[in-house]
């Protein structure tokens, strides 16, 4: 029987390929972390820094750098990282070239609740810690704090932060009571009561419409209230 060389020759290149392959990836993953490489997305301000979630690295795993690749169940530490009150998502990875990649996106606040327990309420409606590596500039909230009035609060927020002029000028919100509730502003010297969450866009677009007047006129300082709680009218209280 006539051997085919041509072949023989392509199954031996193809089984030293296979072969160099399984050796490389091998010698790959047995090869330890070489460094961590941490990155948040989002925010500028970091709730929580690199050295913390390294430390978390450190109780959960020791020092990563000298685990080998292998060994490493990606999913795992991004939970580890994750279950950081700080941390909204975490993604984690190895690089090429024998990195630890972690992209951290923090949790990000939209007001400050100053009550019995101090916390943030973030973007999402939920409750988050204070941090000790930075303090957000976000409205503060005051006065009669329950869950209904939580659930209100993050819906004026949600738009305050939606509107550039709001998210500017309204540093408070104070909870008189449930469904009546008070806003504050950075410059000028009078409150704004909202009333209840109902309508908050035509409550929001006639106290614009009267801001943009008074401001031409020059009569903001002329008054101490200014309330929006009555069906499409903005009615000033004078000093």
């Amino acid at each position: 029987m006539k051997i085919n060389w041509n072949y023989v020759k392509l199954i031996t290149l193809v089984i030293v390929v296979i072969g160099l392959y399984a050796f490389a990836d091998y010698r790959s993953r047995s090869k330890n972390i070489a460094q961590i490489n941490i990155e948040f997305v989002g925010d500028q301000g970091l709730y929580i820094t690199e050295d913390a979630v390294n430390k978390l690295l450190i109780q959960n795993y020791g020092r990563v750098t000298n685990v080998p690749k292998e060994k490493l169940a990606l999913n795992k530490i991004e939970k580890v990282i994750e279950a950081n009150k700080m941390v909204k998502k975490a993604q984690v990875y190895l690089s090429v070239d024998g990195k630890l990649e972690a992209k951290i996106m923090q949790r990000k606040p939209i007001g400050r609740i100053e009550g019995e327990n101090k916390f943030y309420l973030d973007d999402e409606g939920k409750r988050m810690p204070f941090s000790m590596s930075h303090s957000a500039r976000v409205p503060i909230i005051t006065g009669t704090i329950s869950g209904k009035s939580l659930e209100d609060v993050y819906e004026i927020l949600k738009y305050i932060n939606k509107d550039k002029f709001l998210r500017k000028n309204v540093i408070g919100i104070h909870i008189r009571k449930e469904s009546k509730y008070q806003l504050r502003f950075r410059v000028e010297q009078f409150v704004v009561n909202l009333g209840g969450i109902d309508g908050l866009e035509a409550k929001f677009n006639n106290f614009k419409a009267f801001y943009t007047k008074a401001n031409r006129d020059k009569t903001l300082d002329n008054y101490n209230v200014v309330s929006l709680e009555f069906n499409n009218q903005v009615v000033c209280t004078k000093i």
